[in-house]
């Protein structure tokens, strides 16, 4: 998978978990009905929410966007939409390629070696990235839920 269509596919992704959150809490706190669209639906954006923060680290590694884009992905996540509108972005300026960049071209520095590991052994990759989803996710739930 190309890092254009991956972040696409979790920016999209993201964009609809905050959307069935959105519709959540409109049940739970407009029309009183329940709150359960909020339980589950806050849940899935969370996850998601992980996702994609992660899938913008690697991208912002790998396709050697400056800090300020980086943070600017990162910072997308929290208004809702704001991911598909940085993946609009993100086209417009040529930000996301076709390929992988750290699969043929050595890693200079750790961040870029940790990407590299990732990118070169997909299998192993996707199960660091589902036991980070899951650590931070669980992290975050001991935390407590966004004030």
């Amino acid at each position: 998978m190309t890092p254009r269509v991956l972040f696409r596919r979790v920016a999209i992704a993201e964009a609809i978990t905050w959307a069935l959150l959105l519709v959540g809490m409109f049940l739970k706190y407009v029309t009183e009905t329940t709150e359960l669209g909020v339980r589950v639906f806050g849940m899935v954006h969370g996850v998601v929410f992980v996702a994609y923060c992660l899938v913008t680290l690697v991208a912002w590694v790998d396709q050697r966007w400056t800090p300020g884009r980086g943070m600017l992905g990162l910072m997308a996540a929290v208004p809702p939409f704001a991911t598909i509108a940085f993946d609009v972005y993100a086209e417009r300026h040529g930000m996301l390629s076709t390929d992988w960049r750290l699969v043929s071209t050595s890693p200079a520095s750790l961040p870029e070696r940790a990407v590299s590991w990732l990118l070169r052994n997909p299998a192993r990759g996707a199960l660091a990235g589902l036991a980070a989803v899951v650590v931070l996710t669980g992290a975050a739930l001991l935390v407590g839920p966004p004030a």
